[in-house]
């Protein structure tokens, strides 16, 4: 455990940091490169590539398009282009980059190194691109494989590109792969959300093409992913157990100033932090990500990272990389990186917002308003889809986002409550309560603009919605912001139970605009009835007021919307057919694969607290109580001397008593947790709903004492590093 010692010389370490210094790309004239000229060169671009001829390269975009199989003779040729790309840039080593249950990455190095007539070669095989074989008995799998059934699949996705990653003395090439068991069920989070962006793409190319899009072949997914995370100096990290068990302090006084005056949000960036955030971008660059800005956020120590928009694939793995990214070049600066979504109680988490929307195969954004929303029907019809969606499968995709880490967050004064509402801003808002009262909207012709009152300003153009920081899942002008995704998860799960769900309302809604047509009504008839049925049927879902409010908890009550408070309450949404069964019916998951995914979440969630507890009682016992002992005994000390000579020792005894009561109610506390802990005890579903509602709890209340003894104790008797400390302090 830290010692007074530790605490202090992470704290003359963390001041006395020299700023690294960066190596900027030069060109062959040692001037600096734009980033245009190094930008994906350590990404492997069939579409660039010189080495893939045109009739391959064709052959890839409509095996990503249509699902057909890529032939064995195309493959080869990639094999080998790659092969000759990465080899070139000093790649030894190969591997099938996939996403298991885990939440993170995984991957498998194989050396390009084969012997061939005896002799050494490089060489990626057919075989060796398209499939590899984990263990797939040694990732989470819900009990669906034993270990003695190991065998697993991992399959090339040719729709995410290869890169390369470099560590301290080689490089690797990075196959993007889907994971899967020996049995067919999907083990990895990449292959539902492909799954459901084909889905959402056939039904949504099938109802575009009734309304009047025949030409349309495909609807792509397209997602952006806002990145929050904290910096805390490394000194300050390992002198913290619970930082480094857990990702998060378990417990804490709160520094006197946090975010109080809101003078860190979008404030001059530091210098150190600056330098990471450059070395940053700059290696994301080079990776082909395109990260666009970088700013600081709410709380201190916090920051921010949005890339542009890509299709939802692609951006999933590269928000992926993204977090790996950002830990990596953390630690290059002697920051560490944390991404947990409540690491300091008091001031704001970190969520990652994945702004989503759809575009059609002739590049028109399916939520663009245009000039006078109420005048395009087919808008409106989408933002109707879009919003039954949410309101019919709130539950799923609140259980799309739980965590024990986002328990944290939702619902905590600081981001969207656990009850999924959608906010539409008040232009859509107006014309839908028209659509719903059966009254004609009658808006603004043309541009709208903002009056500042200073004429040396340009001219603001005003949008059509303003932003809603309390909502989960906000319409931002062109775009739906799910805010309500923690800044740890992996996008692909919430981002196929979204892309799902509005699949299912898209084909009813294709059924219901076919049959009106048939009937005799036009196209547009058919768009205004198709609006009209979805926003009277999911009216209660709009709400653009304060989400953080009580007065929404219990207006949200009597609307009939649910709020699931908890993870151990929203996963079990994946054990509910009538929650869930649309999943099924998209053909997005198997039921198994809900059923395995129920057994792992639930267990992770169990296991992150537990982790939580027993790292708690160690530093309650290893350095809280310890730490309360000496105060306590210099106290007696000065009680008993004064008392000695008859002096007064009123305050130093009432400080005593606080001390003392503090103390003996902390270790009953613990004492009641521990035993709380040695009696977890059932199935996953029993253990999970018990640490929700009890021992968490517990921990909370432990966590309180332990925050009023430190802010009793003198300084220099606390070992652990305080949050003004970590949060400030580089």
């Amino acid at each position: 455990m830290p010692t007074i010692e530790t605490r202090n010389n992470a704290k003359i370490e963390s001041i006395n940091r020299i700023n690294r210094e960066i190596d900027i790309p030069l060109d062959l004239e040692g001037n600096p490169m734009k980033v245009s000229d190094f930008y994906g060169e350590n990404l492997f671009n069939v579409a660039t590539s010189t080495d893939i001829p045109e009739v391959v390269r064709k052959e890839i975009i409509e095996v990503t398009c249509s699902g057909k199989r890529i032939s064995k003779d195309h493959a080869d040729v990639v094999a080998n282009a790659v092969t000759k790309w990465a080899t070139e840039k000093g790649a030894t080593h190969f591997c099938h980059w996939f996403q298991p249950l885990t939440g993170g990455t995984a991957e498998k190095h194989d050396a390009f190194l084969t012997i061939k007539d005896g002799r050494p070669i490089e060489k990626l095989s057919v075989s060796q691109l398209l499939q590899g074989e984990p263990d797939a008995s040694s990732f989470p799998n819900g009990g669906a494989r034993s270990t003695f059934e190991a065998r697993g699949y991992t399959s090339w996705d040719l729709t995410s590109p290869m890169f390369i990653t470099e560590g301290p003395n080689g490089k690797t090439l990075c196959i993007p792969t889907a994971f899967v068991s020996y049995t067919g069920e999907a083990l990895d989070i990449k292959t539902p959300l492909l799954r459901s962006i084909s889905k959402l793409s056939k039904e949504a190319t099938r109802f575009l093409n009734l309304v009047g899009s025949p030409d349309v072949t495909r609807v792509d997914t397209t997602i952006g992913c806002e990145q929050e995370y904290f910096l805390i100096d490394k000194d300050f990290y390992y002198a913290r157990p619970d930082l480094v068990m857990t990702g998060r302090t378990l417990m804490g006084s709160s520094a006197a100033k946090n975010q109080q005056l809101d003078d860190h949000y979008f404030g001059r960036i530091p210098d150190r932090v600056m330098g990471f955030m450059q070395e940053l971008d700059q290696e994301l660059y080079r990776l082909g990500i395109p990260a666009k800005t970088r700013h600081n956020e709410v709380a201190p120590g916090q920051y921010e990272i949005a890339p542009i928009f890509d299709v939802a694939n692609v951006a999933a793995d590269q928000n992926q990389l993204l977090m790996a990214t950002i830990r990596a070049v953390a630690a290059k600066h002697d920051f560490v990186a944390i991404l947990h979504e409540k690491p300091f109680a008091g001031i704001n988490g970190s969520g990652k917002h994945v702004n989503w929307s759809m575009s059609d195969s002739k590049g028109n954004n399916l939520l663009e308003p245009g000039q006078n929303p109420h005048q395009n029907l087919q808008f409106l019809a989408t933002v109707a889809i879009v919003t039954e969606a949410v309101f019919r499968h709130a539950t799923a995709l609140r259980m799309g986002i739980a965590s024990a880490g986002n328990d944290h967050r939702l619902g905590a004064n600081e981001a969207p409550p656990s009850i999924i509402s959608v906010f539409l801003g008040h232009t859509i808002e107006k014309i839908f309560d028209a659509i719903n009262q059966g009254k004609e909207f009658t808006g603004n012709d043309g541009d709208t603009f903002l009056e500042t009152g200073a004429q040396q300003l340009a001219h603001l153009m005003l949008d059509n919605t303003d932003r809603n920081r309390t909502s989960p899942f906000a319409f931002t002008g062109n775009k739906f912001e799910f805010r309500a995704v923690g800044s740890t998860a992996a996008v692909g799960f919430p981002v196929s139970i979204l892309n799902a769900a509005v699949a299912d309302v898209y084909k009813e809604s294709a059924d219901f605009v076919e049959s009106e047509i048939k009937a005799g009504a036009s196209a547009d008839q058919a768009l205004m009835k198709l609006t009209t049925k979805w926003v009277k049927n999911a009216y209660n879902v709009i709400f653009n007021g304060d989400g953080y409010s009580e007065e929404w908890v219990k207006e949200a009550e009597k609307r009939g919307l649910p709020n699931l408070r908890n993870s151990a309450e929203a996963l079990k949404v994946l054990k509910n057919p009538s929650e869930s069964a649309f999943l099924t019916e998209t053909g997005v998951y198997k039921r198994s694969e809900l059923d395995l995914r129920y057994e792992v979440l639930a267990e992770r969630y169990n296991t992150h607290r537990e982790i939580e507890f027993k790292t708690l009682l160690g530093l309650v016992n290893q350095s809280v109580i310890p730490s309360a002992i000496d105060y306590k005994q210099q106290l007696g000390e000065v009680i008993a001397r004064q008392k000695s000579i008859n002096l007064e020792c009123s305050v130093e005894t009432e400080i005593y008593k606080k001390l003392n009561f503090a103390m003996e109610s902390l270790y009953a506390n613990v004492c009641n947790l521990t035993t709380a802990i040695q009696g977890l005890k059932g199935t996953t579903e029993e253990i999970s709903d018990r640490i929700a509602n009890d021992l968490f709890p517990q921990s909370e209340v432990i966590a309180n004492f332990c925050a009023e003894i430190e802010s009793i104790i003198p300084d220099d008797l606390w070992t652990l590093p305080k949050f003004q400390e970590m949060l400030f302090l580089r």
